[in-house]
This record gives structure tokens, sequence and C-alpha cells, in this order.
């Protein structure tokens, strides 16, 4: 905790996260509020993503499975068991890691484009399951009723809780993948990284790592799930389980940086924002993708290593703060 205490960026998550907590209250922002809870959720999922990713080096193109699951869990034990907002998040963080780490004893033993195939059949298989799963709606969904809002102060101050709990995940989410590239831990999910099998042959327990790395990129998504459909007041398995998220997450990941605390944070900012500006533009909105993936092309083609890379060469020494 004490080596956690000097580093600069450890400072600057918490800078950024009182940032997002004062900034609409200053004055009851109801909109920036609404545009920063969209940030701090890309943030929450692109920096777990990043742990698969950036540290350990294997695509996982199913990563919003866990933030549905846990949106799913969460409403269930909120709505229909009556269980407190918190409680219920967390639980369903630990269930949802559960259930992850199963699946990654299972599939993290395969390798490459194998694996990312793999991920995308867990994510379809989920979604399908959900769908016709009567305790959860089935296909229409579940709905949160006002009732459920009372234990917070009825649905205006369940709606600044809610916020104020996604920001606290957000730097959870970001001090964790700090403590994490700084532990021994780490090493070993970058040695696998670097090349699996060298790792292995120095002592690396590749399947235990992986497995273990995989089921705690699960957990903060799964608790952001259930607090944001909670507060968006309904789930359904389309909203819950988009494929395209998924796919918008790597963007994110390699605009910013792929295996630094910092990228994951920047590369979701100005993703989120630049498509909050173009589904809400009327020419723009069809296109998106069509840009995201154009942008993802020039990220790779110009600046393989992100913005945080590029940062790098540029300033050297930025290391010491940015990392």
């Amino acid at each position: 905790m004490m080596t956690m205490l000097r580093r600069p960026l450890f400072w600057l998550i918490l800078l950024l996260a009182g940032i997002f907590a004062w900034l609409p209250v200053r004055g009851n922002n109801v909109a920036l509020r609404e545009d920063l809870i969209l940030v701090a959720v890309a943030i929450i999922l692109t920096s777990n993503l990043n742990l698969m990713i950036g540290y350990t080096g294997y695509v996982n193109f199913g990563h919003i499975v866990f933030y549905g699951l846990g949106g799913y869990l969460g409403l269930y034990l909120a709505t229909v068991r009556g269980w407190h907002l918190v409680i219920s998040a967390l639980v369903a963080g630990v269930l949802v890691s559960l259930v992850a780490l199963l699946f990654g004893l299972g599939i993290l033993r395969l390798r490459g484009a194998y694996f990312a195939l793999a991920t995308i059949g867990v994510l379809v298989a989920v979604q399908a399951f959900v769908a016709n799963f009567e305790p959860w709606g089935r296909s229409t969904g579940m709905y949160v009723s006002f009732d459920s809002y009372a234990p917070l102060g009825g649905p205006r101050h369940a709606l600044w809780t809610t916020y104020f709990l996604v920001i606290g995940v957000m730097a959870l989410s970001l001090l964790l993948s700090l403590a994490i590239k700084s532990s021994k831990f780490g090493l070993g999910l970058f040695a696998i990284r670097e090349d699996e099998d060298a790792a292995i042959v120095l002592g690396v327990n590749a399947t235990v790592y992986k497995a273990i790395i995989y089921s705690v990129s699960a957990f903060l998504p799964a608790v952001a799930g259930a607090l944001m459909f909670f507060k968006n007041g309904m789930i359904d398995p389309s909203i819950a389980f988009e494929y395209m998220l998924s796919l918008e997450g790597i963007v994110m990941l390699m605009l910013g940086g792929s295996g630094t605390v910092a990228g994951a944070a920047l590369g979701a900012g100005l993703y989120e924002r630049l498509r909050s500006y173009l589904l809400t533009s009327p020419r723009l909105s069809e296109f998106h993708l069509v840009i995201a993936g154009g942008l993802l092309l020039l990220v790779i083609r110009l600046a393989p290593g992100g913005l945080i890379g590029w940062l790098y060469r540029l300033i050297p020494h930025s290391r010491e703060v940015v990392e």
C-alpha cells in the first residue's frame, strides 16, 4: 500500500474521481451527470478489459457478458428479493466472478484466435440462456418498480446515489489495474503476454494466472452493470449483451494505449465523448461504427502504442507519472 501511495498516478486517479463527483453536483447539472456516468462506465469496462488484452495478451470479444450478467443478477436481488442495492451489486459481482472462473478454466486452455472465438461463443450462449430464462423475464427482460427506489430515498435520490457508486467503481477499476501492474502477479501476466511458453518454463502457472485474471476482470464490470441497470430501470438481453460494446471497448483500449492504466481511461473517455456526439448527430449517427473502425485502423497504423505510447515517445520521462 505504501508503494501505491508514492505513485503519482494513484493520486491522479483519486483526483479524477473527485472531479467526476464534484462537477455535476455544482449547480445540480443532471445532463452533465448523465454524460459523465457513461464515461465512467466506459472507463470501468475498458480498464478491466485491459487486464486481459493489455496485461495477458488474450483478446476477449465477449467482455460485455460480465456487465450484462451483473445487471441481471443485481436487478433480481434488488427488485425480486428486496436486497439493498449495494449488497445486490457486490453479490452479483462475486457470483459473476465465480462463473467467469469456471469459464476461464475451460476456454483459457485455448490460445490466439481460438480463445477469441470462444469468448464470442460464451457471449452468444449466455445471451440465449438469459433470453429463455423465465425468472429473469426471458426476452422481455426485467423492470424496476418505483418501490425498489424507496430505500434510497426515492427515484431522484437513487439516481444520484447510483452515480456516486459508479464513480467509486471507476476509481477502484483504475486502482486495481495499477496495483496488479506493479505486483509480482502482474509480472507473471506480462510474461505470459510476451511469451507464454517461456513463462511456463520459468515457473509461471499460466492456466491458473489466466483464469484468476479472467475472473478478476469480471467483478467490477458486473458491479457496474448492477448499478447502471438499476438506475436505468430496466434490462433485457439485447441491451445487456450488446456485442458491439465489446468491440468498441477494444477500440477504446487501442486508442488510449493497451497495457497502460492511464491509456484505458484516456481512450475510453475520448471515444465515449466522440461516440455520444456521433450518435446524436443527424448526419453521422448511422456511421459511428464505421468511424470507430477507421479510427482503430489509424491507431494501429500510425500509433500502435496508442495515445499514451505516443506520449512516451514525445516525453520519455512521462512514464514516471503516466503508467
